[in-house]
């Protein structure tokens, strides 16, 4: 009698994120935060998502009064980002839209006028996200 080959079955690897280029998520992090809070960006809240998404492992969360607060926010979080030769793989420049997104890969930076943060809820799209707590300075 033949020996019967039995074949494995294996599950499929889980697809891995790109290795990042940037600096560690915790320095970039903390750079970012005291940029927006030097902006005077309020209601900042940081999310670590690397559980629940492919794409990213934090969410910083902002709110700016205006459009141009908005951009100004954008133009420090970008000025950060570019200091520590970090990579930015998108930001949504259009004006007016009360929402700005900078993706730097480990870390989404989204910028809100009060009206959207209010509109799209983000906490709540994220809610099994954890929360992460940075010191005041």
């Amino acid at each position: 009698m033949k020996a019967q080959r039995v074949k494995k079955i294996t599950k499929p690897a889980a697809k891995a994120k790109a290795p990042s280029k940037t600096k560690p998520a915790s320095r970039m992090l903390k750079l970012i935060v005291a940029a927006l809070r030097e902006k005077k960006a309020e209601d900042l809240r940081i999310l670590d998502v690397s559980r629940l998404s492919s794409i990213t492992d934090h969410l910083v969360l902002a709110t700016g009064n205006s459009d141009p607060h908005l951009r100004a926010l954008r133009i420090e979080v970008e000025r950060v980002l570019d200091d520590e030769k970090a990579k930015i793989l998108g930001v949504d420049t259009s004006q007016g839209s009360g929402w700005t997104v900078v993706d730097a890969f480990e870390i989404m930076v989204h910028l809100f006028t009060p009206e959207n943060r209010d509109k799209y809820r983000m906490e709540l799209l994220w809610k099994d996200a954890v929360e992460v707590t940075l010191p005041d300075k």
